[in-house]
């Protein structure tokens, strides 16, 4: 019975009427690898600066603490766009948005690579954020119109499976570009990929027109009810106890005597296992929602806490990391399925109001982490994490055990 009930919420953010339109064979899968390829080149893009904070702060003459505002900056703006976009865009259809995001994207890597300072610097990744906040609730609220209905949740998958890739491949490949060339060239690189999903949104996207602008009562409704309340804090958490301690594992790992080239190689295995625990709990989550986010939150709580412990062994250094990494693989996934089932009726509100918690999240941690960073040191943001996650277990249990997924995001 829960089953069914999981998939009736995942299919209720579909716009009635969409699924009639959508053409039959590759062309709708196709669309959707458009939006997968935008997902990949933003997440690469707005994490790019975790493998090469250390580097851009020596040239621009800044500490790692202020560095890490690079991922701070995009998060605050990201925040604010996400329900101002959609408040703002009324009925504009959705495709000619996601392409002008696409384009704003590709701006942003080229003013980051070419900056000369560091508020350049901070200009171009204010301009990821602006396109950031838009693109995320566009991109989780329209993935199921793009195919058919009974498709819509393997549509959302495969455009989630972005991030997934952005950290198996992107961020990874932009530290061994640095290490080759420079960092500039590897900002230069991401603008390349932006350029290629722009190509292929504009060329593969079909016409999203908006049946119904989406207005401060959608949201002011979601937030007053108590459920979707209490989501958005377990997701400001949770995530923010990742960001608070991922921002500086670059700056921790070279501290504890990594090389560039282990670094690189360490974050590979971070993504790919990641991965790995991505695919794996996508088969879970339909049954067993509650218990993967408690099991998944608690490994990440356990291995942030465990890294400045171990801080002087590689052995054990890789080993939490990996299990940071298969923690983190399945967080998006299961957080964006929990809030996007407590609120089925308000699509759009949900992902704003999502997307907008996770960059305070992304922007919050990160900059209290640089603040602890400078001022106790670099360790001490895995410590940080820790305890934010020990908080977000706090409020995942505070739904209680063994109930019906139902009763849980419908007291």
């Amino acid at each position: 019975m829960e089953k069914n009930i999981v998939l009736d919420h995942a299919s209720a953010g579909i716009e009635l009427g969409d699924a009639a339109q959508v053409a039959d064979g590759w062309r709708p899968w196709l669309s959707v690898a458009s939006v997968a390829l935008g997902a990949f080149a933003f997440v690469t893009t707005e994490f790019l600066p975790v493998g090469l904070l250390p580097q851009i702060a020596q040239e621009l003459g800044v500490s790692d603490g202020t560095a890490g505002l690079m991922v701070t900056t995009p998060g605050v703006v990201a925040a604010i766009a996400a329900p101002g976009l959609m408040l703002g865009a009324g009925r504009i259809n959705r495709r000619l948005i996601l392409l002008a995001l696409s384009v704003l994207l590709l701006a942003s890597n080229l003013v980051s690579a070419l900056a000369p300072s560091f508020f350049l610097m901070l200009l171009g990744r204010a301009l990821l954020g602006a396109a950031l906040g838009g693109f995320w609730t566009l991109a989780l609220a329209t993935a199921g119109r793009l195919v058919r209905q009974e498709d819509a949740a393997r549509a959302t998958a495969i455009i989630l499976s972005g991030v997934t890739f952005a950290t198996v491949i992107g961020v990874p490949l932009g530290t061994f570009i640095s290490g080759l060339w420079s960092w500039r060239t590897s900002f230069m690189a991401t603008a390349l990929l932006a350029a290629v999903a722009l190509i292929a949104q504009a060329v593969l996207l079909p016409s999203l027109p908006s049946s119904a602008a989406i207005r401060w009562q959608d949201l002011r409704t979601l937030v007053s009810r108590s459920n979707p309340r209490k989501s958005l804090l377990m997701v400001a958490l949770v995530f923010g106890a990742h960001f608070s301690a991922y921002t500086y594992i670059a700056p921790f790992l070279h501290l504890s005597d990594f090389s560039l080239s282990a670094i690189t190689a360490l974050l590979l295995g971070f993504g790919f296992v990641g991965f790995v625990s991505n695919a794996v709990f996508s088969s879970l989550v339909t049954r067993h929602l509650h218990k993967c986010l408690l099991a998944i939150v608690a490994l990440l709580m356990v291995a942030l806490l465990s890294l400045p412990l171990l801080h002087a062994s590689f052995f054990g250094v890789s080993v939490m990391v990996v299990a940071w990494g298969i923690a983190f693989g399945a967080i998006p996934l299961c957080l964006s399925i929990w809030l996007q089932w407590s609120s089925p009726d308000l699509p759009e509100a949900g992902s704003a109001m999502f997307v907008s918690i996770v960059q305070v999240a992304i922007a919050v941690g990160s900059s209290v982490g640089g603040l602890v960073a400078d001022t106790v040191g670099v360790p001490a943001t895995m410590w940080l994490g820790s305890a934010l996650g020990l908080l977000g277990l706090i409020v995942i249990s505070s739904f209680g055990f063994g109930n019906r997924l139902e009763d849980i995001l419908h007291k």
